[in-house]
């Protein structure tokens, strides 16, 4: 009788457990599948850390992901080198040495000038070195600078050669990044100048080189056919950021390869770096096209384990000036350089990641 009890038992648990695992496993199979298809959305919204990621975002061997995450300094606003100067709130002087010029704010705000910016004019155009918050009413302050102009230790058409004019663009590849900002490099800087000024020249089958200065890396991102050319990719992809209030940076990629990224301590910082950093993005994207080159496509777990990876990295830390310190994570694939702020009590400004 007890065995017959017993069975019975058993077989009315495995009529309910078989159903039931069924219905267990289609539920995670469901989700699964939901995941899946986020992940290949343009508002995917993989977490990693502090940062959401969205996108992709491409066109044609461009592809920008966005990063949205909190303000790190509320209510700090900034004005950018371009717009001091725009507004005649700044100087940046000539002072006759390649590898270093002077800064002056003579505003009442905060200018924050960012490694990568290029100044035009004065003996030669030069990219500033370093990332700074130059305070109100500065004074004169050093800022460490590289020659992207290796020809040219004179005046310039119009332009007055003790002063600095205008600060537009941003140095256009990686490897000019690379060798400004890690191996420190004057003769690594001219080199890759000239490495993207062929690139461009072959791939927009025209000499990019001006006439009035063969060797200018700004002159040569102002030829008409580059600006066109760059102008396709920034009308595609600019208006992606619109109406994103939280999107505090980007991952780009070119050719499939995830290449830089750039964050920042608020949105309002980012948007208005936004333009000229996309516009270096897609100079970058033009020099490196390779027509009947087939790549995978980035995705957002590419770029998840590119911050990941970066973020790890052994640190070193250096004071750039009495407020500013540059804290260096570096390994055999990444570096990471982030800006931080003694006055927001170490806060960081800008994180800039690049893949080797």
């Amino acid at each position: 009788m007890k065995q017959t009890l017993f069975i019975t038992m058993a077989v009315v648990l495995l009529a309910v457990a078989v159903p039931l695992g069924v219905l267990i496993s289609a539920q995670v199979r469901s989700k699964s599948s939901q995941k899946d298809a986020r992940g290949s959305g343009q508002d995917n919204g993989r977490q990693a850390g502090d940062y959401r990621v969205s996108g992709p975002f491409t066109h044609k061997n461009l592809t920008i992901f966005l990063i949205h995450g909190k303000n790190q300094i509320e209510g700090k606003s900034f004005l950018t080198l371009q717009e001091a100067l725009e507004q005649k709130k700044v100087v940046v002087y000539e002072t006759k040495e390649v590898n270093e010029l002077s800064i002056e704010n003579r505003s009442d705000q905060d200018i924050y000038v960012q490694s990568g910016d290029i100044v035009k004019g004065g003996q030669q155009d030069r990219v500033l070195a370093v990332d700074l918050i130059v305070p109100p009413k500065s004074g004169r302050l050093p800022i460490a600078a590289f020659c992207v102009e290796s020809g040219r230790w004179n005046k310039r058409g119009g332009e007055k050669v003790e002063v600095f004019a205008s600060s537009a663009e941003v140095i256009v590849t990686k490897d000019l990044k690379l060798a400004a900002k890690s191996a420190q490099s004057q003769g690594a800087v001219w080199k890759n100048v000239s490495v993207a000024q062929d690139k461009l020249s072959e791939n927009l089958s025209t000499r990019v080189n001006s006439s009035v200065s063969e060797s200018s890396l700004q002159l040569a991102v102002e030829n008409k056919k580059v600006q066109q050319t760059a102008a396709e990719y920034t009308t595609a992809l600019s208006d992606v950021v619109k109406g994103k209030h939280d999107v505090i940076g980007y991952v780009f990629a070119i050719n499939g390869a995830v290449n830089s990224a750039d964050v920042y301590a608020s949105s309002e910082l980012f948007k208005k770096l936004w333009p000229k950093l996309l516009k270096a993005n897609a100079i970058e994207a033009i020099a490196e096209l390779q027509k009947d080159l087939k790549f995978e496509p980035a995705t957002d777990d590419h770029v998840l384990n590119f911050l990941a990876e970066a973020e790890r990295s052994k640190a070193s830390e250096k004071e750039v000036t009495e407020r500013i310190d540059l804290l260096t994570r570096e390994d055999d694939n990444n570096i990471l350089f982030e800006t931080r702020d003694r006055r927001h009590k170490g806060a960081w400004i800008h994180r800039n990641y690049i893949r080797k």
